[in-house]
């Protein structure tokens, strides 16, 4: 499996992203940008792309699949894309509050740890819907790894969409997120522009 082994917070200073957004608290030296540097338009399209691959940890393949199947579906493009990779399952682990950081949520779908609606489910990219119910296994719900996890994560706000019950490692998807609930900063708009050239 590919994977980028580039340091998270030299990645983040070169997208111009705090590391915040992946759960990550240390803050990255911001140097400012090289000089006054003006960027291309097609820079600036390519950089929110890797914004949001790199945010929800999503290689190029998957990712413009994703954009192709949004392009599909009704609605605006941009904003279907970004509902897809927000319902992305390791992702929903993350925003229960039940991993530090989506590549650690992802970690915990792979190793088997996660139900939903009582099956067991060991896709990362797999795209949760409203009313499904998403936990933590029985097995695993005592392990000191969920209690460090939720320590760390106590003050985190989830988003209104999603309902966490921390004491019992569960989550419940109210419904689908729109883009207003989404608080990534992502221009998801350069993204299509990008793709549809």
């Amino acid at each position: 499996m590919a994977v980028n082994r580039t340091p998270v917070l030299k990645r983040c200073r070169s997208l111009d992203l705090d590391p915040i957004y992946l759960g990550i608290d240390k803050k990255s030296n911001r140097h400012s940008q090289r000089g006054n540097k003006k960027i291309s338009e097609y820079g600036l399209q390519l950089r929110e792309k890797q914004k949001a691959k790199f945010i929800y940890g999503v290689l190029e393949k998957p990712f413009r699949n994703y954009y192709k199947k949004a392009d599909r579906m009704k609605g605006m493009t941009g904003e279907n894309l970004m509902v897809m990779l927000e319902t992305r399952l390791d992702n929903v682990i993350f925003r229960l509050g039940f991993a530090r950081t989506r590549q650690e949520a992802r970690q915990i779908v792979d190793h088997k740890h996660v139900l939903v609606n009582g099956k067991q489910v060991n896709i990362p990219s797999y795209l949760v819907k409203a009313g499904d119910t998403v936990e933590i296994k029985e097995s695993c719900k005592g392990s000191d790894r969920y209690k460090a996890v939720l320590e760390t994560t106590a003050g985190r706000l989830v988003p209104e969409w999603l309902e966490s019950d921390q004491e019992n490692l569960k989550g419940v998807v109210k419904e689908l997120p729109t883009r207003d609930m989404i608080d990534v900063p992502v221009n998801e708009m350069l993204i299509v522009e990008l793709y549809s050239k």
